[in-house]
């Protein structure tokens, strides 16, 4: 009996799920290209000082104009909405989120093929469910954008790509279909795959399939590929420098390793995870490779075990770039939100303005879309989010969210 209630309850919670997520959907389209002002006691535009007072206009799903309340006259037909805080929409640098799903069960489940170690040529595009409840989650929480895609665990475990947290299709929500190629180095591979089993034969493996490439590309480049090769095509892009590499590695051996792989082939890099980078910062700023930090609530064990909730603050301070991720752990509740982990890290050296800054624009250029995303400027994406309160306070409320120039979250 008892069982049977567990599973009725657990039964009734998806149907609940399922229904709110149908209902955040459906009401999309309702006020799409809305003309739109939001007025805020303070707005964070991040391409500037906060402006006490201020104004956003939106127009046709992109911002028409920001500043203060006694130089911007909002027009009669735009729809008002007031918050204490607005900030620009909220970028999550690195996640598994529409890959990994609510029920954390097989059927959704698709963040990580382990039939093979290397396998650039898959792409999260093919996996990504723009329904999935999570998403919506995020919403809510501000999240507007995702770097989204296979996760770490295996030498190359597919391809990344950026979305927006709305529309109910991954066309509809698609930024980047195709943004870094994640790389994994260190004891986590051999959890997930019986061969490699060591750090110097994953590295030997990566290295053996980036010389294939290198060879691929000079006879791409000359007209000579008789047959398509998806897996030595992904990797030849990434030696072209028309993707980038997101290589998660965590201890400090694995980072310089990491580098040394960088400068041997030159390829663009990205480094995720970075547990122990305050060990190594000097080789970090030398290199110029931006880091997505580790998770700042992470379980400090394994190769974390030496994380710390004042890396980030270190990596900026030396002048690294430093953003922030949800990233992905099995014994989660599901799916972390990269607001939280900014918020420690602000509490721990950073700040709340520099905080903000790596969440939203910093976030934005090292993903390669600063140019639509990530600040509050004439003529950007309208993602902008409604907070009555600090947006670090775990009280806080999220009370509206506007993507595209749509609202799409409110608190009511």
């Amino acid at each position: 009996m008892m069982k049977f209630r567990a599973l009725k309850i657990t039964y009734m919670k998806g149907i609940l799920s399922l229904a709110f997520s149908i209902c955040i959907f459906a009401g999309l389209s309702s006020t799409s290209n809305a003309q739109i002002a939001v007025k805020g006691e303070v707005v964070y535009t991040m391409a500037g000082d906060p402006i006490p007072n201020g104004v956003v206009l939106i127009n046709n799903g992109v911002i028409e104009s920001v500043g203060s309340a006694d130089r911007i006259t909002i027009p009669d037909a735009y729809e008002v909405h007031e918050a204490k805080i607005v900030t620009p929409g909220l970028i999550d640098a690195r996640s598994v989120v529409g890959l990994a799903g609510y029920y954390n069960q097989n059927h959704d489940q698709d963040q990580l093929e382990t039939s093979n170690a290397v396998q650039p040529e898959l792409r999260a595009i093919d996996s990504y469910n723009a329904r999935e409840f999570l998403v919506s989650y995020l919403r809510g929480e501000g999240i507007t954008t995702v770097h989204t895609g296979h996760g770490p665990g295996a030498v190359i475990s597919g391809q990344t790509m950026i979305v927006k947290t709305t529309g109910s299709t991954v066309d509809e929500a698609l930024v980047d279909s195709t943004t870094m190629l994640a790389v994994t180095l260190g004891s986590s591979i051999r959890s997930n795959f019986s061969s490699p089993g060591t750090r110097s034969k994953a590295v030997a493996v990566l290295r053996q399939d980036l010389i294939r490439a290198q060879t691929y590309s000079e006879n791409r480049a000359a007209g000579e590929v008789n047959s398509r090769d998806l897996k030595m095509e992904s990797l030849a892009d990434l030696l072209e420098g028309k993707i980038k590499a997101l290589v998660s590695a965590h201890t400090a051996s694995d980072i310089i390793t990491a580098l040394r792989i960088q400068r041997e082939f030159g390829f663009p890099m990205v480094l995720e995870g970075a547990s122990e980078a305050y060990l190594v910062i000097d080789e970090l700023k030398e290199a110029g490779v931006p880091v997505i930090i580790h998770p700042k609530m992470i379980r400090p064990f394994g190769e974390a075990k030496n994380s710390s909730f004042e890396t980030a603050a270190k990596l900026h301070e030396a002048g690294i770039p430093v953003v922030f991720q949800s990233g992905f752990e099995g014994y989660v509740p599901k799916s972390r939100v990269a607001k939280f982990e900014a918020a420690i890290a602000a509490a721990n050296g950073l700040g709340m303005e520099k905080a903000l800054y790596a969440l939203t624009l910093g976030a934005a250029s090292v993903l390669g879309i600063e140019d639509r995303v990530g600040s509050l400027e004439a003529g950007k994406d309208a993602d902008v989010v409604l907070f009555d309160g600090d947006p670090f306070e775990y009280l806080t409320n999220t009370e509206a969210v506007i993507i595209n120039g749509n609202l799409v979250h409110t608190l009511d």
